[in-house]
């Protein structure tokens, strides 16, 4: 069996492709080297024996008979080496088809799991993706409703002032706050704060209110005093658009600050506002009232 080396295998006569990456000590390397060198070991046998015959004194016997019995014994070693060298090929053949397999399946092996750690990167990043862009989505939402509900509460802001602009009107809310306010504080004597531009207006309903509350209450008339230094803050205007503003009402104290009743009409509204809004984003968004 002859031996042939290509750039990257060994063939053999039989067209066996054996892998350089077979290292010398490989079974199927050491089996076809076991064959080669059987079959010189036969071809020397043959040599001694051709030897044997003439010196023994066979050459006794015509050429025609030495040269048959030798061409006969040639045939049959010739044919004993070509077996096992034809079984060592087989062998040799299924060992390397065993390990090419095991080689491509390996490879193969190798190459799904890449793939899929591959496949599992790419997940993760469009699933980090998707996450991120609902999450601005989300965002963006929140924002343009609280957009809209500042917009309606400023709304509900300048809709305070057609009350104050209706000086019968106005008076009867400042009424019910100062009956509220005492209520609240049920104080015999308190100290009572409006804008300046409410004193008037503050001090036309002082009476009624007193009674009101004393009814109510089922107490003496209570003891009011407006504080004539310090004033609520007027309206906002454009000169001092992020300064303090009040569009009215009063705030009621005890006499040592210790119980203030904050009763503006913007705390009125805020609470107002704060108590009704889950109601205002479900009509406006359609979304369900959180518990």
């Amino acid at each position: 069996m002859h031996w042939i080396r290509t750039p990257r295998c060994l063939r053999t006569s039989r067209g066996l492709l054996l892998p350089l990456s077979l290292s010398s000590g490989h079974p199927v390397l050491q089996r076809a080297a076991e064959a080669r060198r059987d079959f010189w070991k036969l071809s020397r046998s043959v040599d001694r024996v051709g030897s044997w015959w003439i010196q023994s004194g066979l050459s006794k016997m015509n050429d025609a008979d030495v040269g048959k019995q030798i061409q006969q014994m040639v045939r049959f070693i010739l044919q004993e080496a070509e077996e096992k060298a034809s079984e060592i090929s087989v062998a040799a053949e299924e060992e390397f088809n065993i390990e090419k397999l095991q080689l491509v399946e390996s490879e193969k092996r190798r190459i799904r799991q890449d793939y899929e750690r591959k496949q599992k990167q790419v997940d993760v990043g469009r699933k980090i993706a998707y996450s991120t862009q609902l999450n601005a989505a989300r965002i963006k939402l929140l924002q343009a409703q609280d957009g809209v509900v500042v917009e309606m509460k400023e709304d509900a802001g300048k809709g305070l002032l057609r009350v104050t602009k209706d000086a019968n009107a106005y008076r009867k809310v400042l009424r019910g706050l100062v009956v509220q306010s005492l209520l609240r504080l049920r104080e015999p004597s308190v100290v009572l704060r409006c804008r300046e531009a409410d004193r008037g207006h503050v001090e036309s309903v002082l009476e009624a209110a007193k009674k009101e509350y004393a009814e109510k209450a089922k107490v003496n008339l209570p003891k009011i005093l407006i504080d004539g230094k310090v004033y609520l803050p007027p309206l906002r205007n454009t000169r001092d658009a992020h300064g303090p503003s009040c569009s009215g009402g009063v705030v009621l104290a005890s006499q040592d600050g210790k119980i203030v009743c904050d009763n503006t009409l913007d705390a009125r509204m805020e609470i107002s506002f704060k108590q009704r809004l889950p109601e205002i984003r479900r009509k406006l968004f359609s979304q369900k009232v959180s518990q």
